[in-house]
């Protein structure tokens, strides 16, 4: 025997919410926006970089657009940048080195110019 009409349209609301929600969360976890909600084992090895004589660890995500920096100076300065689905920024504080980290794993570094430097 059939479902009634009204019946099926009750069901199938519910269901479509729940497909369209699902299907938002999925983006959300792999467009690299929620990576940090992935496993530790989607997550590649630290590969180690020099950087404008910063030592510069970094780690790509195989499962989504996203990557992770620990930057550090000896016991100077350090801190810790995540590029999650859009490019990270930061500035020392010891000497204003400017770090980008892209969410492919590219780390840039730039000092600022001297005052006064031609």
């Amino acid at each position: 025997m059939p479902l009634p009409r009204v019946l099926r349209r009750s069901v199938a609301l519910p269901l479509v919410t729940v497909v369209i929600l699902l299907g938002l969360a999925v983006w959300y976890v792999f467009s690299g926006y929620g990576a940090g909600l992935l496993p530790q084992s989607s997550w590649g090895p630290w590969r180690e970089k020099s950087v404008d004589n910063w030592a510069v660890r970094v780690r790509v995500n195989s499962w989504s657009d996203a990557a992770e920096a620990y930057v550090h100076m000896g016991k100077a300065e350090d801190f810790t940048m995540e590029a999650y689905g859009t490019s990270a920024e930061a500035t020392t504080v010891m000497d204003g080195t400017r770090f980008a980290l892209a969410p492919g794993g590219e780390v840039t570094g730039q000092r600022p110019k001297e005052a006064g430097a031609k």
